[in-house]
Protein backbone atom coordinates (compact mmCIF):
# COMPACT_ATOMS: atom_id res chain seq x y z
CA UNK A 1 0.00 0.00 0.00
CA UNK A 2 1.34 3.41 -0.83
CA UNK A 3 0.78 6.40 1.23
CA UNK A 4 0.32 8.31 -1.85
CA UNK A 5 -3.05 6.36 -3.10
CA UNK A 6 -6.69 6.62 -1.80
CA UNK A 7 -7.03 3.18 -0.45
CA UNK A 8 -4.20 4.44 2.20
CA UNK A 9 -5.45 8.04 2.32
CA UNK A 10 -9.44 7.62 2.89
CA UNK A 11 -9.84 3.86 4.03
CA UNK A 12 -6.43 2.44 5.56
CA UNK A 13 -5.26 5.27 7.89
CA UNK A 14 -8.50 6.86 9.14
CA UNK A 15 -9.31 3.43 10.28
CA UNK A 16 -5.82 2.89 11.71
CA UNK A 17 -6.29 6.34 13.51
CA UNK A 18 -9.96 5.62 15.02
CA UNK A 19 -8.77 1.90 16.23
CA UNK A 20 -5.43 3.25 17.86
CA UNK A 21 -6.98 5.91 19.89
CA UNK A 22 -10.15 3.98 20.14
CA UNK A 23 -8.53 1.16 22.26
CA UNK A 24 -5.82 3.60 24.01
CA UNK A 25 -9.38 5.61 25.37
CA UNK A 26 -10.71 2.62 26.52
CA UNK A 27 -7.40 1.78 28.03
CA UNK A 28 -6.72 -1.37 25.92
CA UNK A 29 -3.31 -0.92 25.54
CA UNK A 30 -2.24 -4.58 24.51
CA UNK A 31 -4.91 -4.42 22.03
CA UNK A 32 -3.97 -1.38 20.59
CA UNK A 33 -0.47 -2.62 20.07
CA UNK A 34 -1.90 -5.92 18.55
CA UNK A 35 -4.35 -3.57 16.72
CA UNK A 36 -2.17 -1.37 15.22
CA UNK A 37 0.45 -4.55 14.19
CA UNK A 38 -2.40 -6.08 12.74
CA UNK A 39 -2.88 -2.66 10.49
CA UNK A 40 0.80 -2.37 9.90
CA UNK A 41 0.97 -6.42 8.25
CA UNK A 42 -2.40 -5.63 6.26
CA UNK A 43 0.02 -2.01 5.03
CA UNK A 44 2.47 -4.41 3.99
CA UNK A 45 0.80 -7.36 3.26
CA UNK A 46 -1.08 -5.57 0.21
CA UNK A 47 2.17 -5.23 -1.85
CA UNK A 48 2.49 -9.09 -1.87
CA UNK A 49 0.82 -11.38 0.81
CA UNK A 50 3.99 -13.69 0.01
CA UNK A 51 5.91 -11.27 2.03
CA UNK A 52 3.87 -11.61 5.59
CA UNK A 53 5.54 -15.31 6.17
CA UNK A 54 8.97 -13.57 5.47
CA UNK A 55 8.85 -10.42 7.65
CA UNK A 56 6.74 -12.92 10.37
CA UNK A 57 9.55 -15.48 10.26
CA UNK A 58 12.06 -12.75 10.68
CA UNK A 59 10.51 -11.27 13.47
CA UNK A 60 9.92 -14.57 15.25
CA UNK A 61 13.71 -16.01 14.96
CA UNK A 62 14.95 -12.82 16.00
CA UNK A 63 12.37 -12.45 19.50
CA UNK A 64 13.34 -15.88 20.05
CA UNK A 65 17.19 -15.54 20.05
CA UNK A 66 16.46 -12.40 21.92
CA UNK A 67 14.44 -14.65 24.58
CA UNK A 68 17.16 -17.22 24.88
CA UNK A 69 20.25 -14.20 25.30
CA UNK A 70 17.57 -13.80 28.49
CA UNK A 71 18.78 -17.27 29.84
CA UNK A 72 22.42 -17.19 30.31
CA UNK A 73 23.22 -18.14 34.07
CA UNK A 74 24.55 -15.85 36.56
CA UNK A 75 27.49 -18.26 36.87
CA UNK A 76 28.57 -17.85 33.07
CA UNK A 77 29.21 -14.57 32.73
CA UNK A 78 32.30 -12.75 32.26
CA UNK A 79 34.67 -11.91 35.42
CA UNK A 80 36.77 -8.36 34.52
CA UNK A 81 39.81 -9.38 33.40
CA UNK A 82 42.38 -6.56 33.41
CA UNK A 83 40.21 -3.65 33.16
CA UNK A 84 38.24 -4.83 30.48
CA UNK A 85 34.86 -7.55 30.37
CA UNK A 86 35.33 -10.39 28.03
CA UNK A 87 32.19 -11.17 26.08
CA UNK A 88 30.70 -14.34 27.44
CA UNK A 89 30.78 -17.43 25.37
CA UNK A 90 26.93 -17.40 25.23
CA UNK A 91 26.33 -14.04 24.04
CA UNK A 92 29.04 -14.52 21.40
CA UNK A 93 26.91 -17.17 20.22
CA UNK A 94 24.19 -15.59 20.25
CA UNK A 95 25.85 -12.28 18.34
CA UNK A 96 26.83 -14.51 15.73
CA UNK A 97 23.50 -16.60 15.21
CA UNK A 98 22.19 -12.99 15.35
CA UNK A 99 24.29 -11.27 12.19
CA UNK A 100 24.15 -15.31 10.42
CA UNK A 101 20.52 -14.98 10.68
CA UNK A 102 20.04 -11.75 9.68
CA UNK A 103 22.65 -11.22 7.22
CA UNK A 104 21.63 -15.00 6.19
CA UNK A 105 17.89 -13.54 4.92
CA UNK A 106 19.51 -10.60 3.59
CA UNK A 107 21.81 -12.65 1.23
CA UNK A 108 19.31 -14.86 -0.19
CA UNK A 109 16.49 -12.65 -0.84
CA UNK A 110 18.76 -9.69 -2.26
CA UNK A 111 22.54 -10.76 -3.22
CA UNK A 112 21.91 -14.55 -4.38
CA UNK A 113 21.53 -14.44 -7.80
CA UNK A 114 23.95 -11.53 -8.20
CA UNK A 115 26.86 -13.61 -6.30
CA UNK A 116 25.94 -17.01 -8.34
CA UNK A 117 26.01 -15.03 -11.36
CA UNK A 118 29.50 -13.15 -10.58
CA UNK A 119 30.58 -16.78 -9.35
CA UNK A 120 29.51 -18.14 -13.07
CA UNK A 121 31.58 -15.45 -15.11
CA UNK A 122 34.78 -16.21 -12.36
CA UNK A 123 34.77 -19.76 -12.70
CA UNK A 124 32.53 -20.79 -15.68
CA UNK A 125 30.42 -22.46 -13.79
CA UNK A 126 26.73 -23.10 -14.52
CA UNK A 127 24.32 -23.04 -11.45
CA UNK A 128 21.24 -21.70 -12.43
CA UNK A 129 19.76 -18.39 -10.46
CA UNK A 130 16.46 -18.33 -9.07
CA UNK A 131 15.53 -14.98 -9.83
CA UNK A 132 13.79 -14.01 -6.47
CA UNK A 133 12.00 -11.25 -6.20
CA UNK A 134 13.06 -9.40 -3.56
CA UNK A 135 10.84 -8.76 -0.41
CA UNK A 136 9.58 -4.62 -0.21
CA UNK A 137 11.66 -3.33 2.82
CA UNK A 138 13.96 -6.29 3.47
CA UNK A 139 16.97 -3.58 4.13
CA UNK A 140 15.36 -1.62 6.60
CA UNK A 141 13.40 -4.10 8.72
CA UNK A 142 16.68 -6.42 8.64
CA UNK A 143 18.81 -3.39 10.03
CA UNK A 144 16.38 -2.76 12.50
CA UNK A 145 16.35 -6.41 13.91
CA UNK A 146 19.91 -6.61 13.64
CA UNK A 147 20.74 -3.57 15.72
CA UNK A 148 18.39 -4.64 18.67
CA UNK A 149 19.82 -7.96 18.42
CA UNK A 150 23.80 -6.97 18.11
CA UNK A 151 22.74 -4.69 21.52
CA UNK A 152 21.11 -7.07 23.09
CA UNK A 153 24.09 -10.00 22.81
CA UNK A 154 26.31 -7.00 23.79
CA UNK A 155 24.28 -6.32 27.04
CA UNK A 156 23.39 -2.99 25.68
CA UNK A 157 19.22 -3.35 25.94
CA UNK A 158 16.86 -5.12 27.30
CA UNK A 159 14.64 -7.89 26.37
CA UNK A 160 10.84 -6.75 25.45
CA UNK A 161 7.72 -8.35 25.44
CA UNK A 162 6.95 -9.42 22.38
CA UNK A 163 3.39 -7.30 21.58
CA UNK A 164 5.96 -4.36 22.12
CA UNK A 165 8.67 -5.86 19.55
CA UNK A 166 6.09 -6.69 16.99
CA UNK A 167 5.41 -3.19 17.22
CA UNK A 168 8.49 -1.84 16.74
CA UNK A 169 9.17 -3.40 14.09
CA UNK A 170 6.26 -2.97 11.71
CA UNK A 171 4.90 0.21 12.80
CA UNK A 172 3.78 0.83 9.25
CA UNK A 173 4.87 4.71 9.06
CA UNK A 174 8.54 3.56 8.95
CA UNK A 175 8.34 -0.24 7.55
CA UNK A 176 9.18 -0.16 4.42
CA UNK A 177 11.63 2.60 3.23
CA UNK A 178 12.91 3.74 6.75
CA UNK A 179 13.67 6.12 8.64
CA UNK A 180 16.04 2.95 10.32
CA UNK A 181 15.17 2.89 13.52
CA UNK A 182 16.62 1.78 16.90
CA UNK A 183 14.69 -0.03 19.68
CA UNK A 184 15.52 2.59 22.05
CA UNK A 185 13.81 5.57 20.56
CA UNK A 186 10.73 3.58 19.88
CA UNK A 187 9.89 0.92 22.13
CA UNK A 188 9.86 3.14 25.07
CA UNK A 189 7.52 4.85 23.17
CA UNK A 190 5.31 2.59 22.84
CA UNK A 191 5.64 1.93 26.61
CA UNK A 192 4.84 5.67 27.70
CA UNK A 193 1.06 5.89 28.23
CA UNK A 194 1.12 9.34 28.52
CA UNK A 195 1.66 9.29 24.84
CA UNK A 196 -1.40 7.31 24.21
CA UNK A 197 -3.72 10.40 24.52
CA UNK A 198 -4.56 12.72 21.43
CA UNK A 199 -2.58 15.36 21.14
CA UNK A 200 -4.00 17.98 18.96
CA UNK A 201 -1.29 19.94 18.52
CA UNK A 202 1.36 17.33 17.37
CA UNK A 203 -1.28 15.36 15.16
CA UNK A 204 -1.61 18.74 13.23
CA UNK A 205 1.72 19.34 13.03
CA UNK A 206 1.97 15.57 11.67
CA UNK A 207 -0.78 16.09 9.27
CA UNK A 208 0.86 19.35 7.86
CA UNK A 209 4.42 17.56 7.15
CA UNK A 210 2.28 14.55 6.07
CA UNK A 211 1.45 16.90 3.00
CA UNK A 212 4.24 18.45 2.48
CA UNK A 213 5.84 15.32 2.21
CA UNK A 214 2.99 14.16 -0.12
CA UNK A 215 3.35 17.53 -2.04
CA UNK A 216 7.28 16.58 -2.72
CA UNK A 217 6.58 13.18 -4.06
CA UNK A 218 2.95 13.56 -5.87
CA UNK A 219 3.89 16.89 -7.93
CA UNK A 220 7.65 17.33 -7.84
CA UNK A 221 9.45 13.98 -7.60
CA UNK A 222 7.08 12.29 -10.12
CA UNK A 223 7.14 15.35 -12.42
CA UNK A 224 11.10 15.11 -12.48
CA UNK A 225 10.81 11.32 -13.18
CA UNK A 226 9.00 11.49 -16.30
CA UNK A 227 12.23 13.54 -17.81
CA UNK A 228 14.77 11.44 -15.98
CA UNK A 229 13.10 7.92 -17.26
CA UNK A 230 13.13 9.00 -20.74
CA UNK A 231 16.74 10.43 -20.36
CA UNK A 232 17.97 7.66 -19.21
CA UNK A 233 15.92 5.36 -21.56
CA UNK A 234 17.56 7.41 -24.55
CA UNK A 235 21.36 7.38 -23.01
CA UNK A 236 23.71 6.52 -25.93
CA UNK A 237 22.03 9.51 -27.87
CA UNK A 238 22.35 12.25 -25.58
CA UNK A 239 24.45 15.32 -26.32
CA UNK A 240 26.15 17.06 -23.06
CA UNK A 241 23.82 19.48 -22.75
CA UNK A 242 20.54 16.67 -22.02
CA UNK A 243 22.82 14.47 -19.84
CA UNK A 244 23.33 17.59 -17.55
CA UNK A 245 19.66 17.91 -17.36
CA UNK A 246 18.97 14.34 -17.19
CA UNK A 247 21.03 13.63 -14.46
CA UNK A 248 19.88 16.94 -12.48
CA UNK A 249 15.86 16.01 -12.67
CA UNK A 250 17.16 12.14 -11.29
CA UNK A 251 18.72 13.97 -8.37
CA UNK A 252 16.03 15.92 -7.75
CA UNK A 253 13.35 13.21 -8.55
CA UNK A 254 15.63 11.18 -5.46
CA UNK A 255 15.91 13.74 -3.41
CA UNK A 256 12.42 14.47 -3.33
CA UNK A 257 10.97 10.99 -3.64
CA UNK A 258 12.83 9.73 -0.51
CA UNK A 259 12.83 12.90 1.67
CA UNK A 260 9.04 13.34 0.93
CA UNK A 261 8.79 9.56 2.19
CA UNK A 262 10.87 9.84 4.92
CA UNK A 263 8.59 13.41 5.47
CA UNK A 264 5.21 11.38 5.38
CA UNK A 265 6.55 8.45 7.73
CA UNK A 266 7.60 11.12 10.25
CA UNK A 267 4.52 13.34 9.77
CA UNK A 268 2.41 9.57 10.27
CA UNK A 269 4.43 8.76 13.29
CA UNK A 270 3.41 12.13 15.12
CA UNK A 271 -0.45 11.77 14.17
CA UNK A 272 -0.03 8.45 16.10
CA UNK A 273 2.19 10.22 19.01
CA UNK A 274 5.19 8.67 18.16
CA UNK A 275 8.68 10.71 17.23
CA UNK A 276 10.65 9.02 14.00
CA UNK A 277 14.17 10.31 13.62
CA UNK A 278 15.04 12.80 10.98
CA UNK A 279 16.29 11.17 7.86
CA UNK A 280 17.21 14.26 5.66
CA UNK A 281 18.53 17.68 6.94
CA UNK A 282 18.65 19.55 3.73
CA UNK A 283 21.72 17.62 2.08
CA UNK A 284 21.44 19.78 -0.97
CA UNK A 285 22.44 22.47 0.94
CA UNK A 286 26.31 21.05 2.11
CA UNK A 287 29.90 22.43 0.78
CA UNK A 288 31.73 19.24 1.25
CA UNK A 289 30.75 15.69 0.75
CA UNK A 290 31.30 15.21 4.68
CA UNK A 291 28.87 17.29 5.37
CA UNK A 292 26.48 16.09 2.66
CA UNK A 293 26.38 12.61 4.27
CA UNK A 294 25.60 13.92 7.44
CA UNK A 295 22.87 15.70 6.43
CA UNK A 296 21.41 12.59 3.31
CA UNK A 297 19.87 9.39 4.95
CA UNK A 298 20.79 10.24 8.22
CA UNK A 299 19.83 6.88 10.15
CA UNK A 300 21.71 4.43 7.21
CA UNK A 301 24.91 6.33 8.10
CA UNK A 302 24.26 6.03 12.08
CA UNK A 303 23.58 2.34 11.66
CA UNK A 304 27.00 1.67 9.70
CA UNK A 305 28.74 4.05 11.98
CA UNK A 306 27.61 2.29 14.98
CA UNK A 307 27.70 -1.11 14.08
CA UNK A 308 30.14 -1.08 11.08
CA UNK A 309 32.82 1.94 11.54
CA UNK A 310 33.00 2.08 14.77
CA UNK A 311 33.42 -1.81 15.75
CA UNK A 312 35.96 -1.94 12.61
CA UNK A 313 38.45 -0.12 15.07
CA UNK A 314 36.37 3.65 13.97
CA UNK A 315 39.62 6.47 14.38
CA UNK A 316 40.97 4.72 17.26
CA UNK A 317 43.88 3.18 15.51
CA UNK A 318 45.55 5.57 13.34
CA UNK A 319 44.14 7.83 10.10
CA UNK A 320 45.21 4.98 7.75
CA UNK A 321 43.06 2.90 9.68
CA UNK A 322 40.47 5.41 9.74
CA UNK A 323 40.56 5.82 6.08
CA UNK A 324 40.14 2.47 5.30
CA UNK A 325 37.43 1.74 7.69
CA UNK A 326 35.68 4.63 5.90
CA UNK A 327 35.82 3.96 2.42
CA UNK A 328 34.75 0.08 3.51
CA UNK A 329 31.55 1.80 5.32
CA UNK A 330 30.26 3.63 2.03
CA UNK A 331 31.32 0.37 -0.06
CA UNK A 332 29.10 -1.52 2.00
CA UNK A 333 26.38 1.37 1.56
CA UNK A 334 26.52 0.82 -2.20
CA UNK A 335 26.27 -2.89 -2.16
CA UNK A 336 23.01 -2.16 0.63
CA UNK A 337 21.04 -0.33 -1.90
CA UNK A 338 21.42 -3.01 -4.50
CA UNK A 339 22.93 -6.02 -5.90
CA UNK A 340 24.50 -4.55 -8.97
CA UNK A 341 28.30 -3.26 -9.87
CA UNK A 342 26.89 0.13 -10.50
CA UNK A 343 26.00 0.29 -6.87
CA UNK A 344 29.64 -0.69 -5.78
CA UNK A 345 31.04 1.61 -8.12
CA UNK A 346 28.63 4.78 -6.58
CA UNK A 347 29.83 3.44 -2.97
CA UNK A 348 33.60 3.52 -3.88
CA UNK A 349 33.06 6.55 -5.36
CA UNK A 350 31.57 7.82 -2.07
CA UNK A 351 34.01 6.86 -0.21
CA UNK A 352 36.86 7.83 -1.68
CA UNK A 353 35.67 11.34 -1.50
CA UNK A 354 35.04 11.09 1.85
CA UNK A 355 38.44 9.87 2.42
CA UNK A 356 39.90 12.74 0.34
CA UNK A 357 37.80 15.11 2.31
CA UNK A 358 38.90 13.50 6.25
CA UNK A 359 42.58 14.33 4.80
CA UNK A 360 41.91 18.08 5.66
CA UNK A 361 43.62 18.89 2.46
CA UNK A 362 40.49 21.87 1.89
CA UNK A 363 38.78 23.85 4.18
CA UNK A 364 35.31 25.80 3.88
CA UNK A 365 36.21 29.45 4.95
CA UNK A 366 33.62 30.58 8.11
CA UNK A 367 33.42 27.05 8.84
CA UNK A 368 34.93 25.72 12.69
CA UNK A 369 37.25 22.58 12.03
CA UNK A 370 38.72 20.56 14.72
CA UNK A 371 41.99 19.72 12.56
CA UNK A 372 43.25 23.05 10.13
CA UNK A 373 42.84 22.79 6.34
CA UNK A 374 45.99 23.61 4.19
CA UNK A 375 43.83 25.84 1.97
CA UNK A 376 40.15 27.53 2.04
CA UNK A 377 38.22 27.58 -0.52
CA UNK A 378 34.65 29.77 -0.38
CA UNK A 379 31.26 28.18 0.82
CA UNK A 380 29.57 28.97 -2.93
CA UNK A 381 32.47 26.92 -4.16
CA UNK A 382 32.64 24.11 -2.28
CA UNK A 383 28.39 23.82 -2.64
CA UNK A 384 28.96 23.90 -6.65
CA UNK A 385 31.22 21.03 -6.25
CA UNK A 386 30.20 18.81 -4.00
CA UNK A 387 26.21 19.10 -5.54
CA UNK A 388 28.69 18.67 -9.17
CA UNK A 389 30.36 15.38 -7.71
CA UNK A 390 27.22 13.63 -6.31
CA UNK A 391 24.99 14.01 -9.29
CA UNK A 392 28.42 12.73 -11.41
CA UNK A 393 28.07 9.50 -8.72
CA UNK A 394 24.17 9.33 -9.60
CA UNK A 395 25.50 7.99 -13.12
CA UNK A 396 26.31 4.90 -11.54
CA UNK A 397 23.42 4.95 -9.04
CA UNK A 398 20.42 5.06 -11.35
CA UNK A 399 22.44 3.37 -14.69
CA UNK A 400 21.86 -0.11 -15.66
CA UNK A 401 24.71 -1.32 -16.11
CA UNK A 402 28.59 0.08 -16.70
CA UNK A 403 28.43 0.71 -20.01
CA UNK A 404 25.49 2.68 -19.73
CA UNK A 405 26.90 5.03 -16.99
CA UNK A 406 30.63 4.89 -18.71
CA UNK A 407 28.43 6.19 -21.76
CA UNK A 408 26.92 9.11 -19.21
CA UNK A 409 30.67 10.41 -18.81
CA UNK A 410 31.45 10.15 -22.68
CA UNK A 411 28.48 12.45 -23.42
CA UNK A 412 29.67 15.49 -21.16
CA UNK A 413 32.07 15.95 -23.51
CA UNK A 414 30.36 15.63 -26.91
CA UNK A 415 30.10 19.42 -28.02
CA UNK A 416 27.15 18.46 -30.71
CA UNK A 417 23.41 19.52 -29.92
CA UNK A 418 21.18 16.94 -31.14
CA UNK A 419 17.96 18.15 -30.20
CA UNK A 420 17.79 15.71 -27.39
CA UNK A 421 16.69 18.57 -25.12
CA UNK A 422 13.50 19.19 -26.44
CA UNK A 423 12.13 15.54 -26.21
CA UNK A 424 13.30 15.25 -22.32
CA UNK A 425 11.25 18.69 -21.54
CA UNK A 426 8.73 17.50 -23.58
CA UNK A 427 8.04 15.03 -21.39
CA UNK A 428 6.27 17.57 -18.98
CA UNK A 429 3.07 17.40 -20.98
CA UNK A 430 0.94 17.38 -17.75
CA UNK A 431 -2.34 18.11 -17.03
CA UNK A 432 -1.24 21.70 -14.91
CA UNK A 433 0.17 23.37 -18.38
CA UNK A 434 -2.98 21.60 -20.93
CA UNK A 435 -4.72 24.57 -20.76
CA UNK A 436 -1.75 26.78 -22.47
CA UNK A 437 -0.68 23.96 -24.62
CA UNK A 438 -3.78 23.72 -26.51
CA UNK A 439 -3.74 27.42 -26.86
CA UNK A 440 -0.35 27.67 -28.58
CA UNK A 441 -1.63 24.78 -30.79
CA UNK A 442 -3.83 26.99 -31.87
CA UNK A 443 -2.00 30.19 -32.22
CA UNK A 444 1.40 29.48 -32.66
CA UNK A 445 2.32 25.12 -32.75
CA UNK A 446 5.55 26.03 -33.03
CA UNK A 447 5.65 27.61 -29.98
CA UNK A 448 4.55 24.26 -27.57
CA UNK A 449 8.35 23.04 -27.51
CA UNK A 450 9.36 26.36 -25.86
CA UNK A 451 6.62 26.22 -23.44
CA UNK A 452 7.97 22.37 -22.49
CA UNK A 453 11.53 23.99 -22.12
CA UNK A 454 10.10 27.05 -20.27
CA UNK A 455 8.04 24.57 -17.50
CA UNK A 456 11.23 22.43 -17.61
CA UNK A 457 13.31 25.49 -16.66
CA UNK A 458 10.71 27.15 -14.10
CA UNK A 459 10.63 23.36 -12.38
CA UNK A 460 14.20 23.55 -11.56
CA UNK A 461 14.24 27.04 -10.43
CA UNK A 462 11.47 26.03 -7.85
CA UNK A 463 13.49 22.85 -7.00
CA UNK A 464 16.94 25.18 -6.20
CA UNK A 465 14.61 27.17 -4.18
CA UNK A 466 13.24 24.74 -2.12
CA UNK A 467 16.11 23.35 -1.25
CA UNK A 468 17.78 26.77 0.23
CA UNK A 469 15.12 27.74 2.38
CA UNK A 470 13.65 25.93 4.81
CA UNK A 471 12.50 21.89 4.50
CA UNK A 472 9.35 20.47 5.07
CA UNK A 473 10.51 18.93 8.73
CA UNK A 474 11.54 22.73 9.58
CA UNK A 475 8.36 23.96 8.09
CA UNK A 476 6.48 21.42 9.97
CA UNK A 477 8.28 21.54 13.23
CA UNK A 478 8.76 25.60 13.97
CA UNK A 479 6.68 27.50 11.69
CA UNK A 480 3.40 28.70 13.55
CA UNK A 481 -0.08 26.94 12.10
CA UNK A 482 -2.08 30.48 11.00
CA UNK A 483 -4.72 30.18 9.15
CA UNK A 484 -3.10 31.12 5.72
CA UNK A 485 -0.71 28.48 5.80
CA UNK A 486 -3.36 25.85 6.68
CA UNK A 487 -5.38 26.97 3.63
CA UNK A 488 -2.13 26.63 2.00
CA UNK A 489 -1.76 22.94 2.93
CA UNK A 490 -5.44 22.34 2.16
CA UNK A 491 -4.31 23.10 -1.17
CA UNK A 492 -1.89 21.72 -1.27
CA UNK A 493 -3.59 18.28 -0.15
CA UNK A 494 -6.62 18.70 -2.83
CA UNK A 495 -3.58 18.86 -5.89
CA UNK A 496 -2.21 16.14 -4.60
CA UNK A 497 -5.57 13.57 -4.52
CA UNK A 498 -6.22 15.00 -7.86
CA UNK A 499 -2.83 13.87 -8.97
CA UNK A 500 -2.81 10.65 -7.03
CA UNK A 501 -3.58 8.62 -10.23
CA UNK A 502 -0.40 9.51 -11.95
CA UNK A 503 2.07 8.80 -9.07
CA UNK A 504 4.51 5.96 -9.23
CA UNK A 505 5.97 4.16 -6.11
CA UNK A 506 9.02 5.13 -4.27
CA UNK A 507 12.53 4.59 -5.29
CA UNK A 508 13.53 3.45 -1.77
CA UNK A 509 11.30 0.70 -2.45
CA UNK A 510 14.02 -1.07 -5.02
CA UNK A 511 16.40 -1.22 -2.48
Amino acid sequence: MLFNSYIFIFIFLPIALTGWYGLNRLRLYKMSCLFLSGMSLWFYAYFNVKYLAIILCSIFLNFSLSFLLTKIPASKKAETVNGKTPLPLFNRIGLFAGLLLNLGILFYFKYYDFFIENMNMAFHTDFNLKHILLPLGISFFTFQQMSFIIDRALNRCEHYDFVNYLTFVTFFPQLIAGPIVLYKEIIPQFEDLSKRRFDSSSFARGVYLFVLGLTKKVLLADTFGLMANYGFAQTFSLDAISTIFVILSYSFELYFDFSGYSDMAIGLGRMFGVELPVNFDSPYRSCSIKEFWQRWHITLSRFFITYVYIPLGGSRKGKVRMLLNIFVVFLLSGLWHGAAWTYVAWGAMQGLLVVIDSLGIVGIKGREEKHPSRFHIPAPLGWVITFTLFNLSLFFFRSGSMMAAGQLFKNLLSIKFSGKLFEIAAQLDISEVYVLKQALELAAPGAVNYLYLSVMLLLFVLAFYLIFHRNAYERATYNKLTSERCWGICILFVWCVISLSQVSTFLYFNF
